[in-house]
């Protein structure tokens, strides 16, 4: 048999469940650092979650500054701003509080503060030579799973494209999803999210480097999804879909945290890059269209992934059945509220064929289960426009 050999890459501590986020100390404490820098963001501000992190720090005997101009999709820019924060406050180690934007902003904070230069020097995979900085990831919201992955997405502000840097050296020292802290999210933000997480689940199934383990993981998250992101949407307060949900995203972090994603992914980021537009609803909004693409490359797969959501596809061809799991997706946004296309968000049809090429040389287009054409890239784009 041919030499193969697959990694497995996970943050070494990884702590879940009600209350979690209380045990901060605790995990700094195992770093033997003395200040923490917060990234986090002014919507979480508002709501007074850094501060009230910030309290269970200093509880436990140690100190943190707050930095919470972290933007919606985080840029070069961006990222140097909180370098330049962090050396200005002498931390000696970085929170991530948030959703994908602190997380990824924390990542490519890290990157430059342990290994010089500037973020942008870092696309692609695996182009830092050091991890000196203990990276803490506090989780927020149930989608991206950027707390436990080696994933950061961050816009290039002079290409106007989000550089895809994969890098194990960002993967955080350790990961925190409590629920509690999720709660407060609206339905807007709980649905986006919850569809990042079906899609990310969805794409390493299908990837050509999918292994066993994280099939299990894949398959079990869109079980998760498919069974409680209507009831988080519909009901904020319902713990068991938060807590549910919680466990849903980490499961599809881990899968494609090591079997990579696809085109979904690739061509969303050139929609962030260009339009900074939400990530979660762009996947939600492209998923169906990219996985009618990749059908006929792994019709099994896809079979699959309609039982995983609940479809009942005894005695269908596995075609049929394939298709029905699509049925089912399309069926989920419309049920939380997802727009249907992406003209509803401001997307030209000129600007398609400049971003269809940019997302054939994203990262995440390397493991798609079928090789596009520049033409079947525009098309796809084309078919989520209206």
């Amino acid at each position: 048999m041919e030499e193969k050999v697959n990694g497995y890459f996970m943050p070494t501590i990884n702590l879940m469940g009600f209350g979690s986020a209380k045990k901060i100390g605790e995990q700094i404490a195992l770093t033997g650092k003395k200040k923490a820098f917060i990234v986090t963001d002014k919507g979480l501000s508002s709501v007074g979650t850094p501060e009230l992190i910030k309290g269970y720090i200093e509880d436990a005997g140690f100190s943190a500054v707050i930095w919470d101009n972290t933007c919606a999709n985080p840029t070069d820019v961006n990222v140097h701003e909180g370098v330049d924060a962090y050396k200005k406050n002498e931390c000696d180690l970085i929170i991530s509080l948030g959703g994908g934007s602190p997380h990824d902003c924390a990542k490519g904070i890290k990157l430059v503060v342990d290994n010089g230069g500037r973020v942008n020097d870092y696309e692609g995979m695996d182009k830092s030579t050091k991890s000196v900085t203990p990276l803490i990831a506090i989780n927020t919201t149930a989608g991206t799973a950027s707390e436990i992955t080696r994933f950061c997405i961050i816009t290039d502000t002079a290409r106007k494209v989000k550089m895809a840097i994969v890098d194990w050296r960002t993967t955080p020292t350790a990961s925190i999803n409590d629920p509690a802290l999720m709660v407060a999210m609206p339905a807007s933000l709980t649905a986006a999210t919850g569809m990042d997480a079906l899609t990310h689940a969805v794409e390493a199934y299908v990837s050509i480097i999918a292994t066993p383990v994280t099939d299990c993981a894949a398959v079990k998250a869109i079980e998760l999804i498919s069974k409680w992101l209507r009831e988080a949407v519909t009901d904020g307060n319902n713990l068991e879909a938060r807590e549910q949900m919680t466990y849903a995203e980490l499961l599809a972090g881990m899968a494609f945290n090591n079997a990579s994603l696809g085109y979904v992914h690739a061509m969303a980021h050139q929609l962030g890059g260009f339009y900074d537009l939400p990530h979660g609803v762009c996947n939600a909004i492209l998923l169906p269209h990219v996985c009618e693409f990749n059908l006929d490359a792994n019709p099994e797969r896809f079979a699959d992934i309609a039982k995983a959501l609940g479809e009942n596809i005894e005695g269908l061809s596995t075609e049929e059945g394939a298709k029905k799991g699509i049925a089912a997706i399309k069926k989920l946004s419309q049920d939380i509220d997802i727009p249907a296309n992406l003209a509803e968000l401001g997307v030209k049809e000129e600007d398609l064929e400049i971003m269809a090429a940019n997302a054939m040389k994203d990262a995440c287009s390397f493991t798609n289960p079928k090789t596009a054409t520049l033409e079947d890239v525009i098309n796809v784009y084309k078919a989520a426009l209206n």
